[in-house]
């Protein structure tokens, strides 16, 4: 299905959205975001990590870099990794290039999965969102992994600069959407669009501003949405969310994340869990290990009774 919509760019577009339950949770109520933590010495390093993307049981980490090497160790300006673990509770294991297929030497980056885990969508250098098709979620490397990924159509990718997508799709009976950013006239920097299976892309009115608004991340329900701004208000950059009551309703006015995520350096290029339980994210604040580390930060989330 997801090759016929790429090819398609718009074919779903009569599928209406489904309606989530009373319960959802922008009625609820949850705990504050726990201290940042920093993912540590076998994923950060002196160079730059960025632009996370977590799986839905929490055991494999994509995201770029621009540590050197040579193939495969790396091939460009930026590459995508991947890291595993074997539990939530234990660390991750180093982290892999995810190889020529992948990354050239372009510049690759803002890793985002679909909620089947088999489509990979990713920044290429200089501007266009691209995606990649595996047919084993357990593959990243093999037979059964990433392949060679294609260009969304014209309905996402224009003359100007897209990148930063978040795929979101209702496992009953939704349409397909992809948010991202975009440099396209209209836009007031970068601002944030949706496209419906892939078809023509509209601004997301309610979460942009003057300033730039990019890197949507949004969790498996569809009802809250993260991203960084530098809008009036923020310290330098900092990461926002908004909700709605259902996906057939706006935004709410974007919120900072905080307290304790935002600081006065930059904090950008984060993932929300499928579950909105887990936030990693991109930050230059002191302590690191190099000039763009990795981070991540909890909450619980309670539902209504």
């Amino acid at each position: 299905m997801m090759r016929q919509l790429v090819a398609a760019g718009g074919a779903a577009a009569m599928v209406t959205m489904l309606m989530p339950r009373a319960d959802a949770w922008p009625d609820a109520k949850s705990s504050e975001w726990s201290a940042p933590v920093n993912l540590g010495a076998l994923i950060n390093t002196a160079f730059s990590e960025a632009a996370p993307a977590i799986s839905e049981d929490g055991l494999t980490l994509y995201f770029v870099s621009n540590r050197p090497g040579v193939p495969p160790d790396a091939f460009g300006d930026q590459d995508l990794y991947v890291a595993r673990r074997a539990s939530v509770d234990l660390p991750w294991d180093w982290p892999v290039n995810l190889g020529a297929k992948i990354n050239t030497a372009a510049f690759e980056g803002f890793p985002a999965l679909s909620r089947n885990e088999h489509h990979l969508f990713f920044f290429r250098g200089p501007g266009d969102i691209w995606v990649s098709y595996r047919r084993s979620v357990s593959d990243d490397l093999g037979e059964d992994g990433w392949q060679s990924p294609v260009p969304l159509g014209p309905g996402v990718n224009t003359a100007d600069s897209e990148g930063g997508p978040a795929y979101f799709e209702n496992r009953k009976r939704g349409l397909p959407q992809l948010f991202f950013n975009s440099l396209r006239p209209g836009s007031a920097l970068n601002d944030i669009y949706v496209a419906d299976a892939f078809g023509a892309a509209i601004p997301v009115n309610e979460l942009n501003s003057p300033g730039t608004d990019a890197d949507p991340s949004i969790t498996a329900d569809g009802l809250e949405i993260f991203f960084h701004s530098n809008r009036t208000g923020s310290a330098g950059t900092d990461l926002y969310s908004s909700v709605r009551r259902s996906v057939l309703e706006p935004w709410s006015t974007p919120e900072p994340v905080g307290p304790g995520v935002n600081t006065a350096a930059s904090e950008n290029l984060s993932a929300i869990s499928p579950d909105g339980e887990t936030l990693l994210f991109t930050s230059t604040r002191d302590g690191g290990f190099g000039s763009n580390d990795l981070y991540v930060t909890m909450r619980t989330r309670h539902r209504r009774p």
